[in-house]
């Protein structure tokens, strides 16, 4: 992961899975807003597992490219069989990885079983895996006392709100916040760390006063002095702020947009049914008082066959 593509890689899927989560909770809850209940993943039309696949091939593919394909030797172990200290994050690494396909791989297993505690089992091995994130990137083993350590800081906020969201749509599965703020931050990580990737390993988008140095085969980004680190923390918590704003800006559009599609078809259906409902209450109420009053009902049908008799009366009599 500490590269330009173990980042956008990861990143790119994160902001796949987020923008999937986030579109099809505010279409089901513009659809059904007051029957709305957040399941943990969303079936793809003609291929249900389709998400949960890809979150287990993405890890699979993580994995191996920390593991094997990465390392000199296409291993991680030193010539006695240790882990160098310079591997240690590719162990961490992987090991996040690892827990977001053992959610992916129960998450299938669960809804093909269907226990009573389906959602919330999911949802809780979703908290589990953003758990393992937060505490692997929390006590990292590699240097982050620099300016991939702010970044990495900064993500970890996000990482918080997504364990938070997980753990509370196990109680609060009608909750459609919850889901929404969710979604939004599994988006929200994906977006930075595409940036990450980006601001990190492009010389070009490196600060003034840093450059990539080469430390036991891994570029990382070194500042001249204090002044230039403080700087460069400072230029990379005020583009955090910005993207902070821009991704609520984003959703809430997208929100708005979604509802305006959707939401008519709602209102539509919703207004047909009225009728209908209006029509039957009102034929009801007639079976009803027909069946209190019966004298009202013969009434009611020696009147509807009067007028048809009349009407013959009065086309028989000459003028």
């Amino acid at each position: 992961m500490g590269s330009l593509i173990g980042h956008v890689l990861p990143g790119f899927g994160f902001f796949l899975i987020g923008l999937w989560h986030l579109f099809n909770h505010i279409k089901l809850h513009a659809l059904h807003p007051n029957s709305f209940v957040a399941p943990p993943w969303f079936p793809y039309p003609k291929f249900k597992y389709l998400e949960l696949y890809f979150i287990m091939g993405g890890c699979l593919a993580s994995i191996a490219m920390e593991l094997f394909i990465g390392p000199d030797r296409h291993h991680p172990f030193d010539t006695d069989g240790t882990v160098p200290s310079y591997h240690l994050r590719n162990f961490e690494h992987s090991s996040i990885s690892l827990a977001f396909f053992t959610y992916a791989a129960f998450a299938i297993v669960l809804d093909r079983i269907r226990p009573k505690s389906q959602h919330g089992l999911t949802h809780f091995l979703g908290a589990i895996a953003f758990t393992q994130e937060f505490f692997l990137f929390r006590l990292h083993s590699t240097d982050h006392m620099g300016l991939e350590g702010q970044y990495h800081l900064l993500l970890q906020f996000v990482v918080v709100v997504s364990l938070i969201t997980a753990l509370m749509g196990i109680g609060c599965p009608k909750s459609f916040i919850v889901v929404f703020v969710r979604s939004l931050s599994i988006f929200f990580q994906g977006v930075w760390f595409m940036v990450t990737g980006f601001m990190l390993w492009i010389p070009g988008f490196v600060p003034k006063g840093c450059a990539l140095k080469d430390e036991d085969g891994h570029l990382i980004v070194r500042c001249s002095g204090e002044e230039a680190l403080t700087r460069g923390k400072s230029l990379v918590n005020i583009m955090f702020s910005w993207f902070l704003v821009g991704i609520a800006i984003f959703g809430v559009y997208l929100y708005l947009v979604l509802i305006k599609i959707y939401g008519k078809k709602v209102e539509y259906f919703s207004l047909k049914c009225e009728e209908d409902l209006q029509l039957q209450g009102e034929e009801f109420d007639d079976v009803e008082s027909q069946k209190k009053n019966p004298s009202l009902g013969a009434s009611k049908n020696f009147a509807s066959m009067e007028k048809p008799a009349l009407l013959l009366a009065d086309l028989g009599r000459p003028n």
